[in-house]
Formats: structure tokens, sequence, C-alpha cells
């Protein structure tokens, strides 16, 4: 099965959630009349609570969608089910964009995170035996980056020397010091007994009973190519300039509490970042154009 179907089969339905979304921005303390809806994975992180409040302060009120998974936002949102979602960099958004032939897009910045490997056997990389087995990501965007993170450890080399395509089929095994799989990205941190390491997006480092200081490896999140691994908030196409979202966008970027929430939920990892929507389109329009190169 090819990069681009696996994707498509892995958009799992998710339960009908209805809601509208209001036209424009209210004045502060004016109540709206619908409730935004926003997906994001990790409801209890520390930033969404206060940004529950703070857009409360504005007269927004928002409900908060959880999600398990990854797979599930970005179609409930298609569909209409969310009015907004936060949980994804721009390769993932683009990825979903072009294997399911949709157009979401970005309305806002909030933080780009490192993304790190983590061991309950071993307390650095170099203590790692040849031969073992280590895990990363299924997912295609946050698989390529987590290979990206293995190389630059040492762990593994990649014959294309890494891009945001990489895959396991782009390891050279017979030049490489551990043996890769791949497993659903909730999976990878209860998985950890059974490995050397594995690669664990931040949301599900705290289900592994770690810390982000446990990292035993990580990428650079300052390296200005890392921008297509900004999160962003995202909604469909033709809702892009609805002022409402726009005013909700500013609140998470400026409102104090949730920046600071944001720090906590990150384990003061998280670098927050206020990239222009030009910006993010751009990078968007790029990778997007690439990966349909890419699946030919």
């Amino acid at each position: 099965m090819s990069r681009q179907l696996k994707l498509i089969a892995a958009l799992a339905a998710v339960p009908l959630v209805l809601g509208l979304a209001s036209c424009a921005a209210p004045a502060a303390g004016e109540a709206t009349s619908e409730v935004i809806k926003i997906g994001v994975v990790g409801k209890g992180d520390a930033q969404w609570t206060a940004f529950e409040e703070a857009a409360a302060d504005e007269g927004i009120e928002i409900e908060l969608v959880d999600f398990s998974d990854y797979a599930q936002p970005n179609p409930a949102t298609t569909e209409g089910e969310l009015d907004l979602n936060q949980f994804q960099h721009i390769v993932y958004l683009a990825d979903y964009n072009v294997s399911a032939g949709e157009d979401l897009a970005p309305i806002g910045s909030t933080a780009i995170y490192p993304l790190g490997l983590y061991s309950t056997k071993y307390g650095s990389v170099k203590e790692i035996p040849a031969g073992e087995t280590v895990a990363v990501p299924n997912d295609a965007s946050n698989q390529a980056r987590a290979l990206l993170v293995l190389q630059s450890a040492g762990l593994i080399e990649l014959k294309s020397g890494g891009t945001i395509f990489s895959d396991l089929a782009d390891i050279d095994e017979s030049a490489s010091k551990v043996t890769v799989t791949a497993l659903e990205a909730s999976l990878t941190p209860t998985s950890l007994p059974d490995l050397a390491a594995a690669v664990i997006n931040n949301d599900y480092v705290a289900d592994a009973g770690l810390s982000f200081e446990d990292a035993i490896a990580q990428d650079d999140p300052t390296d200005p190519n890392a921008l297509p691994y900004v999160n962003i908030f995202a909604t469909r196409a033709e809702d892009k300039d609805n002022a409402t979202y726009k005013k909700l966008v500013e609140i998470f970027q400026t409102d104090p509490e949730v920046q600071a929430g944001l720090l906590e939920a990150s384990g003061g990892t998280g670098v927050s970042v206020q990239t222009s929507v030009a910006d993010l389109e751009k990078s968007l329009t790029k990778v997007e154009a690439d990966t349909k190169a890419f699946n030919g």
C-alpha cells in the first residue's frame, strides 16, 4: 500500500459534534450566540483552561473536543463537526490535505516543540547496544522527523541523508546501529518496557511517567529550517478569514496565562512563535507541492 493510501486508510470516523461559528469577533465582554468547537489532543494541558477563561473574558464561548490520536481532528474539521483544531504542525496538515484531497488552512501559529527520544532502560544514547529496537511514530510526517532525530543521535543512517519524507525504507540497515519499528503515536510510551527507546510526541510523554528532561536526544526547535514543524490552528479554507477565529488566535498568542500554561504543559520545552499567516501559508503550499511530487 502506498504512503498516501496508508494515511487515507488511517483517517478514523469520529462522533458527530454539531456547531456553527460566529462570523465576527464580539466586543470585549459581549457574548457570542454560538459555541466555537476546537479539536485538541490533550485537553488537560494547562494552556487550555487559561485559554477558555481568556476567551470567555472576550465574550467568546469555546468547547474543547479532546481526541486520543492525531488521525481524527482533521476529518472532523473538514466535515464541520469542529470549527477549528490545534494539535498539528504544517507537515502533518500538508500530508492530510494531499492525501485526503482537502484544503484545511492554517490561521495562526502557536509553538514549536522539540521531538525527543526516551528510554526507561538506558540513560544515554551511547548506552544503547547494537541490534536493539527503537520505536518511532507511524504517521508519515512525525515518522520522518523522528528518523532525523535518530540519525542525529548516531543510531541510524538514512540513504537520502534525511528529508521530511523519510520513512523506514530510507534506513540504511547495514550502516545503522539499531532496528527501527513504527507504532501508532499513542502506543510509543506504553511500549517502552519492550524497547530500547522510543521517539515520543510531546502529547504522550506524561503517559510514560516521564518528564521532558528525561529525553536522551532531541531535535532543535529554533532551527530556521524547522518552520514546517510549527504547530498551528487550522480551519476550513472558506473560514480562514473568520474574525472570531482570528481573535482566538490572538488570545492564544498574547495572553500571559495561556503562554505560561503552554510552557508548563511542555515542561519548559515549547518555544512560542508568532509566525505570520502568510509565511504559514507559503510553507504549507511548498510542503504540499513537495508531497505531491514525492508521491508521484
